[in-house]
């Protein structure tokens, strides 16, 4: 006989769990008690919330579904945005939550939310533990489908009577499993498609950014020579300073990307999803795009491909790359010519002495301090967009960035776990001053769990994206104005080191020092959106035009 907790935590050993993220609550004791003696490693923060995001990026980082803790009621729906967060960006991850008995209460229904049915629509599995018996075969399932293509969240309530019983269940072995691979037919469509197309281009989606498939998408491409964009979560598949690289889809249209769009005849299409918000490269009549990816095409008036290729993405890569060989009528002229005059567009602001700093300017430093492995995690505003345009990523996931769920708060978690997963790597997490705020209380957890961590500050005072919308709108400024805290002394008081820049020229030292000292060191940046408005909507779309 076993405890029904003891059990809980033996299943989670099995699956290889390595880190718990959360809060505990009183319903949760008998569960703290046996991860007590686990070799698994809770991980207290501040925030339910934080916790999930650490816990779906962990997930997204490894693959394996990260997992985060909390108590019932309150501590449960603190986890919804995290939910959405892990669902929406395809991040397997498990929440774990506690309840009152529910064979017997003396409590009535105190602080008693259906926190199964609350988390139905947000997740791929969600269960009440009604059984000791049951645990292992629900922890079993509840971590198979979060890691199961297309990855996400799933959820297990676990009573407190319920963790307290006896049982003598066993636990349920992980099965091997292997993706199915996409049938002969359709690689033969879709290479007949590339092969017979003049201006064929290849375009990595957030589903590329997964498993092995970026060891075979470079394979593809030194052999075909083919040029490649990215979707913002599809950053970093393919080496982005190689000679093939053609920018990021981070605006929807009139960027210089979009002119090779329009100028192709057959995209190949590998791993996007349409919860990212796609380019415009659906046009009837005019180009053939191939769908590739784990599974079937989710169609709607902005994605309709006209060949889909299902199965496991890397071995169809391999497949295509096997059937193909480099064209003489492929035509690349106009591409590479969009690309010169991207790449001098890109390197326009890059030296901006401006201060406060303009973004292309920040993104260009930190571009400099950081080395190919380096990770930078994005929290959500308007500098999200210079950086999916502007930093030029090595290695998959080095830039990650939520352009899914796109919630605010995530920048600082989602940049501690990056750390705790990567200890050997620098991460710097980048957050407007909006977003930070809503998850500052992590700085501690940072500075407890004796990591080393930069975080940019980047401060105009204002929600700035909306603020950057209203006047893009010929709305009068209203509204989104802040004010906010002293961020060196407020980083000085959870034990970390603050710094602020005097001008421009210095940030890049500052930026190297604080990355070369072990600790925590925040960076307080005052950032001018002032003239985002005039580059993304008018000028970007006349020199794009341009091209000829």
């Amino acid at each position: 006989m076993s405890k029904a907790s003891d059990l809980f935590v033996a299943a989670l050993e099995a699956e290889g769990v390595e880190y718990v993220f959360g809060i505990p609550g009183e319903e949760n004791l008998d569960l703290l008690e046996s991860l007590r003696d686990s070799k698994i490693e809770l991980v207290l923060t501040r925030h339910e919330q934080a916790a999930g995001f650490m816990a779906a990026t962990y997930g997204r980082l490894t693959g394996k579904a990260g997992v985060c803790l909390s108590t019932l009621g309150p501590g449960a729906t603190n986890l919804v945005t995290a939910a959405a967060y892990a669902q929406l960006g395809a991040m397997p991850m498990l929440m774990i939550t506690g309840q009152k008995p529910i064979r017997t209460s003396k409590q009535g229904h105190f602080q008693i939310v259906d926190v199964v049915d609350t988390l139905r629509p947000l997740t791929k599995y969600t269960r009440q533990l009604v059984s000791a018996d049951s645990i292992p075969g629900r922890v079993r399932e509840a971590v198979r489908r979060a890691e199961q293509e297309r990855p996400g969240a799933t959820h297990l309530e676990l009573p407190q009577d319920i963790a307290g019983d006896d049982t003598d269940a066993r636990l349920i072995p992980r099965s091997l499993s292997r993706r199915p691979l996409a049938e002969h037919k359709a690689i033969a469509a879709a290479a007949q498609a590339i092969a017979g197309a003049k201006h064929p281009l290849l375009m990595l989606g957030a589903g590329a950014n997964r498993k092995t498939t970026a060891k075979m998408l470079c394979t593809f491409v030194e052999k075909l020579k083919i040029p490649f964009f990215s979707t913002q979560m599809g950053k970093g598949v393919l080496d982005e300073t190689g000679p093939l690289w053609l920018g990021n889809a981070a605006l929807s249209d009139h960027d210089f990307v979009h002119r090779a769009i329009d100028a192709a005849d057959c995209i190949i299409n590998i791993g996007h999803d349409v919860i990212e918000k796609p380019p415009f490269f659906m046009r009837e009549g005019r180009r053939t795009v191939i769908h590739v990816n784990y599974d079937g095409a989710e169609v709607d008036p902005v994605y309709f491909p006209q060949i889909e290729v299902v199965g496991d993405i890397a071995n169809a890569v391999w497949q295509l790359a096997e059937a193909l060989e480099p064209q003489p009528h492929w035509d690349f002229a106009f591409f590479e010519r969009v690309r010169a005059a991207m790449l001098e567009h890109l390197g326009d602001r890059a030296g901006d002495d401006r201060f406060p700093m303009a973004s292309e300017r920040i993104v260009a430093d930190v571009a400099t301090a950081l080395g190919p492995e380096d990770i930078v995690c994005l929290d959500n505003g308007l500098y999200k967009i210079w950086f999916a345009r502007n930093f030029r990523c090595r290695r998959p996931n080095t830039l990650l960035l939520d352009n899914a769920l796109a919630t605010m708060g995530a920048g600082l978690p989602s940049a501690i776990a990056a750390r705790i997963v990567h200890p050997d790597r620098k991460v710097v997490a980048v957050c407007g001053d909006g977003g930070f705020m809503m998850n500052s209380q992590e700085l501690e957890t940072a500075v407890r769990l004796g990591i080393d961590l930069t975080v940019l500050v980047l401060r105009d005072d204002a929600y700035g994206m909306i603020k950057w919308k209203q006047k893009h709108e010929n709305y009068p400024n209203f509204g989104m104005d802040l004010g906010n805290p002293d961020f060196v002394k407020y980083a000085e008081a959870y034990g970390a080191r603050g710094h602020r820049p005097g001008s421009a020229g210095e940030f890049l030292p500052l930026l190297r020092t604080a990355l070369a000292t072990p600790g925590i060191d925040l960076i307080d940046v005052p950032l001018d959106y002032g003239d985002d408005d005039r580059i993304l909507n008018r000028d970007i779309p006349r020199l794009s035009a341009a091209v000829r």
